[in-house]
């Protein structure tokens, strides 16, 4: 049975670079599309117990599997991107460095097919722990120009991802149907009972409000998970009977430009948090395989087996592509 939590979370207590600072190597904070480190620390501590395996199949810089590295659990992760694979690899380097007691490993690979890359774990997995992609740039880092003589600003470290193939550069549809196909893969590497948590938000397109909260829970029922629970976990913090503001430029911007065209926009204060389990008894077999077909042009190396049989994973070994 699903633990059962309380349903807000504090996790914005202190901003996104406060939590990373010294843990993560300071590249890091050139991800644009960064999980929360509190939010992957209170989710492992949560719904696994030390020795377990984490896998998150899109995992970034590695916010998921340093984490749970620092928590004494083994981790795995698939990152579609190899610059951002690499940094993932040195991160938890970085956190063995430091004392963390687990063990990590990230493979560059199309998540799609992550039971493929994954299958000697097949059965393992206690939690799995992501975040869909929200396109291909999001919102980055700011730069004034007045130093330049030129008023206004300039973006950076805004775009994750250049290459086509990756999800992030598809339609909604697209990416949607590619989510699918992942989660349906990583149902495969849960032990039965095993938890899936996603973390996810609403975002704005052209002006319209997308819930894409809504749309990963149709998703992972197709995938044959069964919503347990959501949670929301505050992007803000909370002090002194008030809410401290941790809301990007960028968040500001938009709700501003809303409001002068007459819409009460507001900026995002929290992360939904939603919570799936994977059924004890199987069902919808073949549901499943027709989602986990290989996907056209996947570069994942779906041969070899990078961690050999049984639970303990090896320290940061290179592996993928």
């Amino acid at each position: 049975m699903t633990k059962v939590t309380t349903s807000v979370w504090a996790t914005g207590q202190q901003p996104s670079r406060s939590q990373r600072q010294n843990r993560y190597l300071p590249e890091s904070m050139k991800h644009p599309g960064k999980m929360l480190p509190a939010i992957a620390a209170q989710v492992i501590g949560t719904y696994t117990q030390p020795g377990d395996l984490v896998i998150d199949p899109m995992c970034g810089i590695g916010t998921t599997l340093v984490e749970a590295v620092h928590l004494g659990r083994n981790a795995a992760g698939v990152e579609y991107e190899q610059g951002w694979a690499k940094l993932a690899l040195a991160n938890l380097a970085h956190a063995r460095r430091q004392g963390a007691t687990g063990s990590g490993t990230v493979l560059v690979g199309d998540a799609r097919g992550i039971a493929g890359l994954l299958h000697g774990l097949a059965g393992w997995a206690a939690l799995v722990l992501t975040s869909p992609p929200y396109g291909s740039a999001t919102h980055g880092h700011i730069r004034s120009t007045r130093d330049s003589g030129e008023p206004g600003i300039r973006k950076h470290n805004q775009r994750y991802s250049r290459d086509r193939a990756n999800l992030a550069h598809q339609p909604l549809p697209v990416l949607l149907d590619g989510f699918a196909q992942i989660l349906a893969g990583c149902t495969e590497l849960l032990r039965p009972g095993g938890v899936v948590a996603v973390t996810v938000r609403p975002y704005r397109q052209q002006g319209e409000l997308v819930d894409l909260p809504g749309h990963v829970q149709k998703v992972a029922a197709r995938a044959g998970l069964a919503f347990a629970d959501r949670i929301v976990c505050l992007l803000c913090g909370l002090g002194r009977g008030r809410l401290l503001n941790r809301a990007s430029f960028f968040q500001m911007h938009e709700a501003r430009k809303g409001w002068a065209r007459g819409l009460p926009i507001h900026a995002t204060a929290h992360e939904d948090l939603l919570i799936f389990t994977k059924p004890l008894k199987p069902g919808g077999s073949r549901k499943l395989k027709d989602l986990q077909q290989e996907p056209k042009g996947s570069s994942g190396d779906t041969a070899r087996n990078p961690f050999g049989q049984g639970r303990h994973l090896p320290a940061c070994p290179e592996g993928g592509r």
